[in-house]
C-alpha cells in the first residue's frame, strides 16, 4: 500500500504533534473515531489513517468528498459534490478492506419513484428532479443514531432525512432560500445554516409511523453566509463568512436565546468543533482559534498556526494509548484538514 508523501511526528511538548501530507488533493472533510482518522479530498479519495500512517483507503467514482460521518457500527457515510451520498463498510475478514455498501437513495428507490409524476419537484426554474435525490452538492452530514436517522444538507436548498437501516429518504425539508452549508442534529432539534444568512431550528416529531420536521425558530438573519454549525452540551455555535461566531443557549420554554458574538478571524470561519468548555474555529485565514468558555464569556486562549491554506475541517478526539501515564496528561487531540493538502494533529489542554 502506498504511504503518504510525508508523515511527521513532533514531541509532546509542542501543540503540533503530527502532520500528514499527501500531494494528491485538498482536504475537504475528516472524521475521527477510536484510533482511526478518515480524510476526504477533491480527488474523490477517502483515506484512513492510524497513528499518522496510512491504514486503508477507498475511492468513489466521482464527486469531491465534502462530508464524512461514521456510525457506531462503523459504517462510513460520505457526502459528495455530485449530490450523492455513499455508504461504505469494512470487510469482516480484513478491517483494512472497505467496500461500497450502497448509496442514498438506492437505485431501486430511484427507479420506483421515477414512474410517478408526483415525486418530481421543481429544483430550479424549468427544471424538476425527484424529491428523494439531491440535485446539487451535498455540503454536510449529521447522524442521530439513537433515532436511526441521517441528515444531509445540500446546495439545492434542502435538507433530507434518511432512515439508516434501509437507506430510504423519508423526508425532504425545503430549508432555505439559498445553499444549505451546514446541518447539526441533537436530540429532537435540527439546526441548519445557509448562504442566505440564516440559522434555523427544526423540531423532529414522530407522527404515527412518520417522522416530520417543523420550523420552530430562526436564530439569525444577516447578510453574511452561515458557513459552519456545532452543537455542544450547553450551546449552539454558528460561524459566518465575515469571520464571526455567534452562540445561543436554551432559555425558558425551550426557546434558544442569543447570548453573544465573538470574532478573531479576519476571513470566513469554515469549520467548528466543540468539546466540553472548549470551542475550535478554523478559517480561511489559515488559522485555528482555541476558545475557552467561562460562563458566557469566550476567551481565545491560543491560535494554532502552520497551515498554508484555508482550514476546511476540524475534528476533536480523545488521546489513545498511554498518555495518562505521563503526569496524568489528558489533553484533547484536534485534527485539522486544509486546502494546503495536509492534516495536522494538535494536542490542546482540556477545560
Amino acid at each position: 500500500m502506498p504511504r503518504s508523501d510525508l508523515t511527521r511526528g513532533y514531541s509532546d511538548g509542542d501543540s503540533l504533534v503530527g502532520e500528514i501530507v499527501r500531494e494528491e488533493g485538498h482536504i475537504y472533510s475528516l472524521a475521527a473515531t477510536n484510533d482511526l482518522l478518515y480524510t476526504g479530498s477533491d480527488n474523490n479519495h477517502i483515506r484512513v489513517w492510524k497513528n499518522l500512517n496510512e491504514f486503508s483507503g477507498f475511492k468513489s467514482n466521482s464527486g469531491l468528498v465534502k462530508a464524512i460521518v461514521i456510525s457506531r457500527e462503523e459504517k462510513v457515510f460520505t457526502g459528495h459534490q455530485d449530490g450523492k451520498i455513499r455508504v461504505w463498510k469494512t470487510s469482516s475478514k480484513n478491517p483494512r478492506v472497505y467496500t461500497r455498501a450502497g448509496s442514498l437513495p438506492a437505485l431501486k428507490d430511484v427507479l420506483k419513484s421515477s414512474v410517478k409524476p408526483s415525486n418530481y419537484v421543481e429544483v430550479r426554474r424549468r427544471r424538476t428532479a425527484l424529491w428523494i435525490k439531491h440535485s446539487d452538492a451535498v455540503s454536510c452530514l449529521s447522524l442521530v443514531e439513537d433515532q436511526g436517522l441521517l441528515y444531509s444538507a445540500s446546495w439545492d436548498r434542502t435538507v433530507k432525512v434518511w432512515r439508516i437501516h434501509d437507506l430510504k429518504c423519508i423526508e425532504s425539508i425545503k430549508a432555505h432560500d439559498d445553499a444549505v452549508n451546514t446541518v447539526a442534529a441533537a436530540e429532537s432539534l435540527v439546526f441548519t445554516g445557509s448562504a442566505d444568512g440564516t440559522v434555523k431550528v427544526w423540531k423532529r416529531e414522530i407522527r404515527g409511523k412518520r417522522t416530520a420536521h417543523s420550523l420552530v425558530q430562526t436564530l439569525l438573519k444577516q447578510e453574511s453566509a452561515v458557513t459552519a454549525l456545532v452543537v455542544s452540551h450547553v450551546a449552539v455555535y454558528s460561524g459566518s463568512s465575515d469571520g464571526a461566531v455567534n452562540y445561543w443557549e436554551m432559555g425558558e420554554k425551550k426557546i434558544l436565546k442569543h447570548c453573544g458574538v465573538f470574532k478573531k478571524h479576519r476571513l470566513a470561519v469554515l469549520c467548528l468543533a466543540a468539546a466540553g468548555k472548549m470551542l475550535f474555529s478554523g478559517a480561511a485565514d489559515k488559522k485555528i482559534c482555541v476558545w475557552k468558555r467561562d460562563g458566557k464569556v469566550h476567551t481565545c486562549i491560543s491560535v494554532l498556526t502552520g497551515h498554508t491554506g484555508p482550514v476546511k475541517c476540524l475534528a476533536v478526539g480523545e488521546p489513545t494509548g498511554g498518555e495518562e501515564e505521563d503526569g496524568g496528561d489528558r489533553r484533547l487531540v484536534v485534527y485539522s484538514g486544509s486546502l494546503d493538502k495536509s492534516v495536522k494533529v494538535w494536542r490542546v489542554p482540556r477545560d
